[in-house]
């Protein structure tokens, strides 16, 4: 069995194909159980254990086991580590253990690029990424994959920490960092949120007519990052529906206070991929994508670093 470091991890997958895989698989579809999501009570805050198996019919089978722990960045730590176990599917033989904090911040940064291919208009150029962690950079670098963007703005609650990646890619795009959330949102065709708050950071009242709103940080209900309005205004999708239904805070908690209904919910991305359902109604239309992640996600991106990684051996 090989062990994948996060350093070949990020070595050998790119964008366009990990996209890509990603498309394809959630077209053709796995063996995805629901996940186990144990709560840690510990003394400096709670921290999430995560177990996410998935497998192909007749192909791959994998496992994630995943530690969130949310106070790491107090010991300017990542919030997210755990490993992948990878095996063929025959006589389920491991193949390899790859770093499962680099290939969910790559799988994670990939699906939200996928959702805004399908569901921000065509045209769109201007990025706002709210947050500053690892996935922050990434989701720059996927977005940007997928759509024209010229003008990329940084928001965080740490001005420093936003600066300093605003600086990463100056050389690159339009890139600045910005301290009024207000004005950045509502001059960015797609938002893409990447906190771990509780708090609602984006108003629905500044949404403006043809943008996309990507929410990719708060994975368990207690979290949120936009308030009901954002969606009572906007043509929502999600990851999957079992997710979304079980985990996401700003759907979950804006159901509680009646601004959203689970049949308001247009598609998950399988549908929207296989063309079952539609996505944005219209270029006037606000889109919003919901993820909390997705065993399929993971197992897809796993595969791609197993079959590059050989293809380049």
């Amino acid at each position: 069995m090989r062990v994948i470091s996060a350093q070949e991890v990020s070595g050998t997958l790119a964008w366009p194909a990990l996209i890509e895989r990603l498309a394809n698989t959630f077209r053709q579809g796995v063996e995805a159980p629901p996940r186990h999501h144990h709560a840690m009570h510990r003394k400096d805050g709670e921290a999430t254990m995560l177990i996410m198996p998935a497998w192909e019919q007749a192909g791959y089978i994998g496992m994630k086991m995943v530690n969130v722990f949310p106070q790491n960045a107090n010991a300017g730590l990542p919030a997210i580590s755990g490993l992948y176990i990878l095996c063929e599917g025959q006589h389920g033989t491991p193949l390899a253990c790859i770093d499962g904090g680099a290939l969910t911040s790559w799988r994670t940064a990939a699906a939200s690029a996928l959702a805004a291919r399908e569901l921000s208009r065509q045209s769109a150029s201007s990025l706002l990424v709210v947050g500053t962690g690892k996935l922050a950079p990434m989701l720059i670098e996927a977005h940007a994959t997928v759509r024209p963007i010229n003008k990329v703005r940084i928001w965080g609650r740490n001005p420093e920490k936003s600066a300093a990646l605003a600086e990463r890619f100056r050389d690159r795009f339009d890139c600045e960092s910005v301290t009024d959330l207000e004005t950045a949102v509502a001059e960015a065709d797609i938002i893409s949120c990447a906190t771990l708050s509780t708090e609602p950071l984006i108003q629905g009242k500044w949404l403006q007519p043809g943008s996309h709103l990507d929410l990719v940080g708060a994975f368990r209900p207690s979290m949120r990052e936009t308030d009901g309005r954002c969606l009572t205004r906007s043509e929502v999708f999600v990851d999957t529906y079992a997710g979304a239904k079980g985990e996401a805070g700003d759907l979950l908690q804006a159901m509680d206070e009646g601004a959203l209904q689970e049949s308001d919910l247009r598609a998950e991305l399988a549908e929207l991929l296989t063309g079952t359902k539609p996505g944005r109604s219209s270029d006037e239309a606000i889109t919003v994508f919901k993820s909390v992640g997705a065993s399929l996600e993971d197992l897809a991106a796993a595969i791609e670093v197993w079959e590059a990684r050989e293809d380049k051996a």
